[in-house]
């Protein structure tokens, strides 16, 4: 009777033929976030089995796991060989002391000489002679005894599913770039983008002496926790100082974030390029704020040539994103009080829907290929 970690993958099941490539992806991220934990990893016909462990690093492996994109479910059980003493031996160890239960057979292995629920009946039966403060209910049980009969001659006894993150393997959609601020909004773009399956890389801009050291602190913890569902990330920091400063000089103040956007979409595209990503992502929901508005997408939009912007969160209102940021775990770090770019020189009355001819006349004021350059220059790299 050996314990193990049961792992149910979550799409890979619809890919047909392309399923060995997505289970490949599926069995190295996995590897990849329980590194450093002594463990093997064994696959079996749909199921993943994590075995080898020592004891006290379950719930480090817990942990991790309820971060893999592309698990629907896992349970800790016990694994045993195919035979019904052995199978009750394994049902006694993870039944309750006490209350209401059932026996839920599934049977992988045809040839095993009892169907579903003659195992089940079995199991229960020899339950209830063994122990009398326990009865059966199939209807409202307090709990369930799962049997799962594998085809390589092995049984599988847990008792429940724990939810896992869905969505598909991160590596298989491709690669993205995240621009992610100190907020609230882009790291649950990125949280969810990379459930879909992308790669995230990450981009980050700040305005030091403006901003305090601080605010790109909070930015790396961001990312470092984003990391941990994304199987890794690189986080490259650009300063935009001197950007806000030839602005705030040369222009006229409300379009201060227009204009500002617009060079961080430049800057981020050529960033993407260089780093092989296939797409733009943003945390923008519209109409959050003045810079949200459709026309002022569509001015971030129009300098933006070669790749796609994805906002994932743009028809969510603050409560859902707030929701997810909860539950990802980033709203308490996205929440401390250190200001990020977007609020150097902010204006008072921000232009909420400018036009991009009157956008394009601010912005002819500017020397905008050498400010561009100036700021490619003080790139900083974060391997998190």
């Amino acid at each position: 009777m050996e314990k193990v970690i049961i792992i149910r993958y979550s799409e890979i099941h619809l890919k047909g033929k392309n399923r060995g490539y997505f289970e490949r992806v599926f069995g190295i991220n996995m590897e990849k976030s329980l590194k450093g934990i002594m463990h093997e990893i064994h696959r079996q016909s749909g199921r993943y089995l994590i075995e080898e462990f020592d004891a006290k690093d379950e719930e480090a492996i817990l942990e991790r796991l309820s971060k893999i994109f592309g698990i629907h479910s896992y349970s800790v059980g016990l694994k045993v060989p195919t035979d019904m003493g052995e199978i009750f031996k394994a049902a006694e160890a993870v039944c309750s002391e006490s209350g209401t239960f059932k026996v839920v057979t599934h049977r992988a292995d045809k040839n095993f000489a009892l169907n579903s629920m003659q195992i089940s009946a079995e199991i229960g039966g020899r339950l209830l002679s063994v122990n009398r403060n326990i009865k059966v209910d199939v209807h409202d049980p307090q709990f369930i005894i799962n049997i799962d009969l594998r085809e390589n001659g092995t049984t599988l006894v847990f008792n429940k599913f724990i939810k896992g993150a869905g969505g598909m393997p991160v590596g298989t959609s491709g690669k993205g770039l995240l621009l992610i601020s100190g907020g609230i909004d882009s790291p649950v773009a990125g949280h969810m983008i990379a459930k879909r399956g992308m790669n995230i890389e990450c981009l980050h801009f700040h305005s030091y002496p403006y901003t305090n050291l601080q605010a790109k602190d909070k930015v790396i913890e961001l990312a470092s926790l984003l990391s941990g569902y994304a199987c890794g990330i690189k986080l490259n920091i650009i300063s935009v100082t001197h950007i806000q400063e030839e602005i705030h000089k040369k222009c006229n103040g409300e379009y201060m974030v227009t204009l500002l956007r617009r060079f961080m979409m430049r800057i981020a595209e050529k960033v993407a390029l260089k780093c092989g990503a296939q797409c733009l992502i943003t945390g923008e929901s519209l109409g959050q704020v003045a810079s949200q508005t459709i026309e002022g997408m569509t001015s971030s939009n129009a300098v933006v040539s070669k790749l796609p912007v994805l906002r994932p969160l743009c028809g969510f209102d603050k409560d859902e994103i707030i929701e997810r940021s909860r539950a990802m775990g980033a709203y308490e770090i996205s929440i401390r009080p250190y200001e990020d770019c977007c609020t150097v020189f902010l204006p008072r009355h921000p232009i909420i829907r400018p036009t991009l001819a009157a956008v394009e006349e601010e912005e002819a004021k500017l020397d905008v290929d050498s400010l561009i350059n100036e700021a490619l220059k003080t790139v900083e790299t974060y391997n998190l």
